[in-house]
């Protein structure tokens, strides 16, 4: 392993970092919004605001996660056809290229949709 022995230390703290920032940030974003409407700082119209902003965020997440795997996929086959040396950053780079580009594509089916939406 050499010179990265610190990066699995590094990534298992982060991983668990990111997972527990995620449950916090839900947990405490749905206490807010529910003691909100019970105090009464939220009317009828605040509520389907909140409900429309999750339906919004939740709308396109399959789709995203989807290309992304299509995408990475796509771009560990290209690996197997492309002559590469052992020592080679190449792969990484054809990874997040494909990656990057399955973001892109997402992005435009996104933007495309919310055109049509305040059209």
């Amino acid at each position: 392993m050499g010179d990265l022995e610190f990066l699995l230390p590094v990534a298992i703290l982060g991983g668990v970092s990111l997972f527990w920032y995620v449950v916090i940030k839900y947990t405490t974003d749905y206490l807010l919004k529910k003691k909100m409407i019970e105090k009464g700082y939220v009317n009828e119209e605040g509520k389907a605001l909140f409900k429309e902003a999750d339906v919004k965020a939740n709308k396109f997440a399959a789709l995203k996660w989807g290309l992304i795997a299509f995408f990475g996929g796509l771009a560990l086959i290209a690996i197997e056809y492309i002559p590469y040396g052992p020592e080679s950053s190449l792969p990484y780079g054809i990874v997040i290229l494909f990656v990057a580009f399955g973001f892109l594509v997402y992005y435009s089916i996104v933007k495309k949709e919310a055109d049509k939406e305040n059209e």
